[in-house]
C-alpha cells in the first residue's frame, strides 16, 4: 500500500497567470548623452547665472562704499564719479 502512494500520480497543477505590464522601451547611448548633456547644460547655465548675480553684488557693493568714502589725497582730482 505504501508502494502504491510512492507511484500515484498526482492531481492537474492549476497556475494562474496575472497580466504582465508592458514591455519597457529599451535606453539607448543616444539616450544617455542626451540626459548627460541636458544635465550639464543645466548645471552650467545655473553658474553663470550666479556667477553674474555675484558680481553685479560685488561691483555694486564696491560703488557704494566708494561713493561713501571721502577722497583719500585732498590734492588730486578725483577721475571717476
Amino acid at each position: 500500500m505504501l508502494i502504491a502512494l510512492l507511484f500515484q500520480q498526482p492531481g492537474p497543477i492549476i497556475i494562474e497567470t496575472v497580466h504582465q505590464p508592458p514591455i519597457t522601451q529599451e535606453i539607448t547611448m543616444g539616450d544617455v548623452v542626451l540626459g548627460a548633456v541636458g544635465l550639464v547644460g543645466a548645471v552650467m547655465i545655473a553658474a553663470a547665472i550666479t556667477g553674474l548675480l555675484v558680481g553685479v553684488v560685488v561691483v555694486l557693493i564696491k560703488r557704494s562704499r566708494d561713493a561713501a568714502a571721502g577722497p583719500t589725497d585732498p590734492g588730486h582730482a578725483r577721475l571717476r564719479t
